[in-house]
């Protein structure tokens, strides 16, 4: 330092952009993002049974819960300050078929899980997921004739299982399964049989992704797969075709749109939220979490801190609100 010459010390000085980051409450205080508890939706798997907690292999400290021991767990997530659940049933093998009828079963497992948490925690948001794969025999999120996707009778099917979805108690209700169309016809549907208060959160920029395999073995349609999605979820070299989905769906009433999946689609969720009005949220998806989860039990990194930075990540990029399966952890540490 005492070679360089004066004036550069002196231009440096008025310069120096460590003095922001020298100590924690420093930091604290120019910090351009926040992350609270609010910000998380908490993921969760529901089964069928009585006090039945089943471990999934592929993603380490996530269970399947029966709708008792999911009852608990909401109880948790709201007292560490979670606003809001998003649940998926894991339906019976025998309640499974080519049709995904039990979708629309108003005593299906989502419609009872539903009752049950909004009677026992109504302070806590419940978000339902609408599509066909935790229900078909072939794990498809549509309706299957010859080998294609039915679009116009998967909607017609989706507006069923939103129905019966909403009359059990979801807030909002979540289509995932990106057909087309299907967001102007669960609004319509949900306004003339009076639940215009139920919000729409649409998917709508859902990639084909290789980061789902673990949620498909949490719900149970992995082992029933036939084919791919790429007729349907998105092309994952696309972007513009990202903003076309999300207008799409804000014009068809959306209240809420979704990208998934989320650390390798951040420039999707900064493009949205640059473009659009309303809140963007974002699916830290199973092969993300387990990503984290695996590296850490194995010594690469540090789970806690890779868990956080990815989180603020998702705030950075513009979203709204994050769905994650790191959410009780994280609000905890948050809260602490």
């Amino acid at each position: 330092m005492s070679d360089w010459p004066k004036y550069d010390m002196d231009f440096l000085n008025g310069r120096r952009q460590r003095r922001l980051r020298r100590t924690g409450w420093m930091r604290d205080l120019v910090r351009e993002t926040t992350l609270t508890p609010a910000d998380f939706i908490l993921p969760m798997f529901v089964i069928d049974g009585q006090n039945e907690r089943t471990p999934i292999k592929s993603m380490p400290g996530v269970d399947r819960l029966s709708v008792d021991l999911a009852v608990k767990a909401a109880k948790e997530a709201a007292a560490a300050g979670i606003p809001a659940l998003a649940l998926f049933p894991n339906t019976p093998e025998h309640l499974r078929n080519e049709n995904g009828s039990e979708a629309y079963n108003p005593d299906n497992l989502m419609c009872r899980a539903l009752r049950a948490i909004k009677d026992a925690v109504p302070e806590i948001g419940l978000i339902a997921d609408v599509a066909l794969d935790e229900y078909s025999s072939d794990g498809q999120d549509g309706l299957v004739r010859n080998g294609e996707i039915l679009n116009d009778e998967t909607v017609a099917a989706m507006v069923r299982s939103a129905l019966v979805q909403a009359e059990a108690g979801a807030d909002i209700i979540a289509p995932s399964d990106m057909m087309d169309g299907r967001v102007a016809a669960i609004r319509l549907e949900l306004d003339e049989a009076g639940y215009d208060h139920v919000a729409i959160m649409a998917y709508s920029a859902k990639f084909a992704s290789a980061f789902y395999g673990p949620f498909r073995e949490a719900v149970g349609s992995g082992q029933h797969l036939l084919g791919d999605k790429k007729t349907y979820q998105m092309d994952f070299a696309n972007s513009d075709e990202a903003l076309r989905e999300v207008a799409q769906d804000i014009d068809e009433g959306a209240d809420m749109v979704m990208v998934k999946p989320g650390m390798p689609y951040l420039d999707i969720v900064r493009r949205v939220r640059d473009s659009f009005n309303v809140p963007v949220y974002v699916y830290q998806v199973s092969g993300e979490y387990s990503m984290i989860r695996f590296a850490s039990e194995a010594g690469a990194i540090d789970g806690e801190a890779a868990m956080m930075e990815s989180l603020w990540a998702f705030k950075r990029a513009g979203a709204k609100g994050i769905l994650t399966y790191f959410a009780l952890e994280a609000a905890r540490k948050l809260g602490a």
